[in-house]
């Protein structure tokens, strides 16, 4: 068993294994509602006040793990684990020592600053608003602001409390990149599971309908210990027909996006779902600039269906935005589930699958430049290699690279005030790329190097 980074991560993929184990046995709904039981066999609670309480939320991680609610949204909040963070917001601290400056008074532009008895601030939370002017200007750092991890973590503002100081998801504004799910301290934020779905298809396949694996690059970067044909194997022996990599679709888009710049003269890139949305719900004005380009994974599907419609595709990787881009309109005739590598753990070893004995097979679907995609900067340099080819006169291609939600606001910013940072915007939600997707179980500095390495033994030009 892999070594997990949290107490969330391991109950995560403890919920996930036995889901799996039951499924394939086809005793899943016999034994739902026993799980809770199984995971914690005793009276005793792991990580909550009382154990009722734990296997209430146990309850609902189950629920996620078979699909959760049929609503179109990935990521919901499971409410009775939601209770825990302190109300948040801007708060004083000890550290005020009463001056007589009131600097916090003066900036206040909702005047939700007065002071007790011994001249210490106070703040008046129906008025505060949540500037943080005055922690800016307070002499002794003494005004924090305690926001919850979720709220912290989401850059796009789609999180708030309700009445029972409960996180809520705005899905108006929620682009899907998972960043609560990862920082969440007590798993309250959760991603929808479709692990049963792709049990199903192995388990109904047929000679004339098979189960295509699409594995993202970025799977390079996961498993330390073997080397991707080690995967593959392991693939095969879960029950895939095939394996392809989505790369193959990366090398695809990457000539077809270039051919796009060439003929658009700007350019941003469509290859991470969370990106495209974060520039259609926040940065509508600039939507006219997306690639018009399916992301490739959806090209790898394409083809995969247009050779048989019979066939079932599930993207593996590191993504939790992949999930609802498989639901987009024109997305979804050819990919049937996505499975996060979190997933794919615990679906191996709900088969009791040793990666080491498997066979190793080998694969070669895709070049050096579509097997970087999975890295900030390898979209760029597979474009520029494509520029090359080609040899146009008198076009120079002058890229900009954005990884992490921050860095893409600045840039969509700075496009949108018509500064010039280029005329190819790659935009990854990820800080690092897909590498860092939420949906990883590798969080290591080697994750880049290991992209590269697999990306250097293609023997595709």
């Amino acid at each position: 068993m892999r070594k997990f980074d949290t107490q969330v991560e391991y109950i995560k993929y403890k919920v996930l294994k036995e889901v799996a184990t039951h499924a394939w046995h086809h005793q899943l709904y016999d034994h739902l509602l026993d799980i809770p039981k199984t995971i914690n066999p005793t009276r005793k609670p792991i990580s909550r006040c009382c154990v009722y309480k734990e296997q209430a939320i146990l309850a609902e991680r189950v629920k996620l793990a078979v699909g959760g609610s049929r609503s179109k949204h990935i990521v919901e909040v499971i409410d009775i684990a939601c209770d825990e963070c302190p109300v948040g917001g801007y708060e004083v601290t000890n550290g005020c020592r009463g001056c007589l400056a009131h600097k916090c008074q003066s900036v206040c532009p909702k005047n939700a600053i007065s002071f007790d008895s011994h001249n210490r601030a106070m703040i008046d939370k129906e008025k505060c608003i949540e500037c943080g002017l005055c922690a800016k200007v307070c002499p002794y750092s003494a005004i924090k602001n305690n926001q919850r991890p979720c709220v912290a973590a989401c850059k796009v503002d789609a999180i708030r409390m309700d009445e029972n100081k409960v996180a809520v998801i705005d899905h108006e504004r929620c682009i899907s990149c998972g960043a609560c799910v990862v920082q969440c301290p007590f798993g309250a934020m959760v991603d929808k599971s479709y692990i049963i779905d792709v049990i199903d298809y192995i388990q109904k396949k047929t000679v004339q309908s098979k189960v295509v694996a699409i594995i993202a690059p970025s799977i390079a970067s996961q498993y330390h210990q073997y080397m991707p044909e080690n995967i593959i194997g392991a693939l095969i022996k879960l029950g895939f027909d095939e394996v392809v990599e989505a790369a193959m679709g990366a090398d695809i888009v990457s000539e077809r996006e270039t051919e796009e710049l060439i003929d658009k003269g700007f350019l941003t890139s469509s290859c991470c779902p969370a990106f495209v949305s974060l520039i259609k719900k926040h940065y509508p004005d600039q939507v006219q600039h997306i690639s018009h380009n399916l992301s490739p994974m959806a090209v790898v599907g394409q083809l995969i269906k247009k050779s048989n419609p019979y066939n079932k595709c599930v993207f593996i990787g590191p993504c939790i935005a992949k999930k609802g881009e498989a639901k987009l309109p024109n997305v979804s005739p050819y990919i049937d589930a996505v499975l996060t590598f979190e997933e794919l753990d615990a679906l191996f070893d709900s088969q009791h699958i040793d990666i080491s004995a498997c066979e190793s097979i080998a694969i070669n679907d895709a070049s050096y430049y579509g097997r970087i995609f999975a890295r900030s900067g390898g979209l760029i340099e597979s474009i520029q290699h494509q520029v090359n080819k080609k040899n146009i006169e008198g076009f120079k291609f002058e890229p900009f690279s954005c990884n992490g939600i921050d860095e893409c606001k600045k840039a969509l910013i700075k496009i949108k005030n018509h500064v010039n940072i280029g005329h190819f915007i790659e935009g990854m939600s990820c800080v690092g790329g897909c590498i860092g997707g939420p949906g990883s179980i590798s969080h290591s500095l080697k994750d880049k190097m290991k992209v590269d390495t697999f990306g250097k033994s293609s023997k595709q030009s």
